[in-house]
């Protein structure tokens, strides 16, 4: 499906087969993805966006102030494309797809997909689009991992810009994923996840979305927004502003995402590790020969700079960018001007220099 925009396309593209790194093979998988400006004639001008947890393809969205003529993304320069991961509901096959087998959707039984899985399957729809060679691949958290790992897809991939991430998931890093999970895990509608669509565990989601909003912000920016002010209910002050907040963001999240697939993805992170299976991990990460921009955030607390910095001493090629915001890791999808300008700086005196 291709929409107004004659430069813009949005369609899901279903491969037969897949096998995971578990041994697992998927079949009739779908690959929802949207892309942006033109493919050239060397078919080697393709930017790959890497959305986060629970992102999608929408980058005009979440990353409107880096898309564009001109910008980091730049859609008259480069061939634009975004693809939704392995267990995400917005359209690749995920907990709430069709599995052939039985007719029904695969719920609990879909089964947990790496980060490599998702590479691997999106290198296939990036060729099946024509694309013989990606000039950078980029992604904040999530999408971090994944443009890091797209590395090691060795020269269909010129260059790497990693945002807000390691090089594998801290022990930190697992424990916040685990406890959103207990959360929906002790939900009495979660059911080992054999829940009827629509009558899930939504308590224990939305749980799970307060926790992590508290990892992804930091102390000074909930404080310079909310400090101890009350939030306003029909007769008068109802609490704090900041119980307000984080309710209604657990609530929202409830309506737009699955409780399956929220577990399948952040099974998924606890999977990044670019040395598993490859070697010592301080080896393998300095066999990564591509350009990389590293960019951390120097309030973030989920994935502090102490981890971008070991990528940026550890990778041959790569230099260190800070974002410099109050908002904690989600910094990175709310300092746009500043994410753009450092972005675009390194495209145009590496990425373009080399074209």
């Amino acid at each position: 499906m291709t929409g107004a925009d004659p430069g813009v396309t949005k369609a899901i593209e279903t491969f037969a087969s897949f096998l995971l790194e578990s041994g697992r093979e998927l079949t009739g998988i779908p690959v929802a993805y949207r892309a942006w400006g033109r493919l050239n004639a060397a078919a080697d001008n393709a930017v790959v966006v890497c959305h986060a947890l629970t992102g999608n393809v929408d980058v005009d969205d979440w990353w409107a102030g880096l898309l564009g003529p001109g910008r980091a993304l730049d859609t008259d320069r480069y061939f634009v494309v975004c693809a939704n991961v392995l267990g995400s509901p917005y359209g690749t096959a995920s907990p709430l797809s069709e599995d052939p087998a039985t007719g029904r959707a695969y719920g609990a039984d879909f089964p947990v997909a790496t980060v490599r899985d998702s590479v691997a399957l999106h290198r296939r729809l990036l060729e099946r689009l024509g694309v013989r060679q990606v000039a950078f691949t980029i992604g904040g958290s999530m999408g971090g991992m994944q443009a890091l790992e797209w590395a090691f897809e060795g020269d269909f991939v010129r260059a790497i810009v990693p945002i807000g991430v390691g090089g594998r998931h801290s022990a930190w890093c697992i424990a916040w994923s685990e406890a959103q999970r207990h959360a929906i895990y002790s939900d009495p509608a979660w059911r080992g996840g054999r829940y009827v669509p629509g009558q899930g565990p939504d308590a224990g989601l939305a749980t799970a979305r307060m926790m992590a909003m508290v990892s992804y912000r930091s102390y000074a920016s909930f404080e310079a927004r909310f400090g101890r002010s009350a939030a306003e209910g029909e007769d008068g002050p109802a609490g704090f502003a900041i119980e307000s907040y984080l309710r209604h963001q657990g609530e929202k999240l409830v309506e737009r995402f699955d409780a399956n697939c929220y577990v399948r993805l952040t099974q998924k992170m606890d999977t990044h590790d670019v040395s598993r299976g490859r070697g010592g991990y301080h080896d393998v990460l300095g066999r990564i020969e591509q350009p990389a921009l590293i960019v951390g955030i120097d309030t973030d607390v989920l994935y502090p700079l102490a981890e971008q910095r070991e990528l940026a001493q550890r990778l041959p090629r790569a230099q260190l960018a800070v974002l410099e915001a109050e908002h904690g890791h989600d910094s990175f999808l709310i300092e746009l001007d500043q994410l753009n300008d450092i972005v675009a700086s390194w495209r145009r005196g590496v990425v373009d220099r080399d074209r």
